[in-house]
C-alpha cells in the first residue's frame, strides 16, 4: 500500500495548482504581437492610444499630427473655425451642449429628475433603441457619409461592437444614472468650458488640458456600465502590412466590448515621421475651411508714395 501524502504536501500541490492556472489564465489574456509591430508605422498608431489610455489629450493632438499643421490648427480653434481633435469623436458638435447642461446650478438633480421621467427602468425599450441605433449606423457608415473605405470598415465594426454592448449595460439603473451625474457634473463645471467663447479664448492646448478631468469621468463612467475604454487602449495591438516609400499600411487590433476590432489604416509619412492618412485629411480640410496656409496669403498692397510738397 502507497504511504497517503501529508497534509501539508497536499497544501502545497494546491498551492503550485492554483499557480498555474492562475499564470495560465493570465497569458491567456495576453495579446500577442502583431507581425511588424516594432515598425516606426505600427508604433505611430500604438503611440495614440497610449496617449489616451494615459489621458494625454495634449500628446494625442501634439503627435496626430505634424508640428506646422499643429500650430495652424491651434490658430483656426482660437478663431472658432476649428474644433480638431474633437471632430474626431462621434457626435462632437453635442460636447459643448452636454458641458453646459452638466455644468447649470442643480444639474445633478434637474439631470436626474429628466433621467428617472424618461429612461429609468425602462431597459426593455432602451435595448431595443440601441438595436435599431446600432443596425442604422452600420448601414449609414458602410454607404452614406464621406468616409474612407478605413473608416467604413472600421466605423461599422466600432457601431456593431457598441451596439452589442448597449443592449447590455443597465441603461435604466437609476442609482448608477445618479452617480455618473455626481461625478460628472462637477468635471464639466471645473473645466470652465461651456460656451464656444470660452473654447476660443483658451486655445486647443489649454482646452484640451481643461478636459482631461472629464474624459478621465467618462472613461470611468463607461466602465460602470461595463465598457472598459482602458482595456481597449491598453489591449491595442498594431503590426505593418505594408511600407511603400512616404506610405504605409498597418494593421490594428484591439478589444471592445464583447467583440474584437479588426481593421487596417492607413498611413503617410511627413519630415520623417508617421502620421495617420485620415488625421491628416481632416486636419487639411479644417484647415482649407479656416485659414490661409503662410506661404498663400496674399502680398500687402504696396505702399503709396506720398507726394513731395512743392
Amino acid at each position: 500500500m502507497k504511504p497517503k501524502p501529508s497534509a501539508s504536501v497536499l497544501r502545497v500541490l494546491a498551492a503550485l495548482g492554483l499557480s498555474l492556472v492562475v499564470l495560465a489564465a493570465c497569458k491567456k489574456r495576453e495579446p500577442e504581437e502583431l507581425a511588424g509591430a516594432a515598425t516606426e508605422p505600427a508604433a505611430a498608431v500604438r503611440q495614440l492610444a497610449t496617449h489616451l489610455q494615459r489621458n494625454d489629450l495634449v500628446g494625442f493632438a501634439r503627435d496626430a499630427v505634424p508640428p506646422d499643421t499643429h500650430a495652424r490648427l491651434d490658430a483656426a480653434w482660437r478663431a472658432g473655425q476649428s474644433r480638431w481633435p474633437l471632430t474626431e469623436l462621434p457626435l462632437d458638435d453635442k460636447l459643448v451642449p452636454m458641458l453646459a447642461a452638466l455644468s447649470a446650478k442643480d444639474a445633478e438633480k434637474t439631470l436626474q429628475r429628466s433621467f428617472d421621467r424618461q429612461f429609468a427602468r425602462q431597459d426593455r425599450d432602451l435595448k431595443e433603441a440601441a438595436r435599431t441605433l446600432g443596425l442604422f449606423g452600420v448601414q449609414y457608415v458602410k454607404n452614406e457619409g464621406d468616409y474612407t473605405q478605413e473608416e467604413r470598415d472600421h466605423y461599422a465594426q466600432v457601431i456593431a461592437a457598441l451596439g452589442d454592448w448597449a443592449q447590455q449595460a443597465p441603461l435604466g439603473d437609476p442609482a448608477l444614472a445618479r452617480t455618473t451625474l455626481a461625478r460628472l457634473a462637477p468635471a464639466a463645471r471645473r473645466s470652465g468650458l461651456t460656451t464656444d467663447d470660452a473654447l476660443n479664448q483658451a486655445g486647443m492646448t489649454a482646452s484640451l488640458q481643461r478636459l482631461t478631468p472629464f474624459f478621465i469621468e467618462a472613461k470611468a463612467t463607461f466602465a460602470r456600465y461595463g465598457l472598459p475604454l482602458d482595456t481597449t487602449f491598453t489591449d491595442l495591438r498594431t503590426g505593418l502590412v505594408e511600407e511603400k516609400g512616404d506610405t504605409a499600411t498597418v494593421r490594428i487590433h484591439y478589444p471592445l466590448g464583447e467583440r474584437e476590432i479588426d481593421t487596417v489604416v492607413s498611413l503617410t509619412r511627413r519630415d520623417g515621421q508617421w502620421y495617420l492618412t485620415d488625421y491628416l485629411r481632416h486636419a487639411d480640410d479644417v484647415l482649407a475651411a479656416a485659414l490661409p496656409a503662410p506661404d498663400t496669403l496674399p502680398a500687402p498692397p504696396p505702399e503709396e508714395e506720398t507726394p513731395s510738397p512743392p
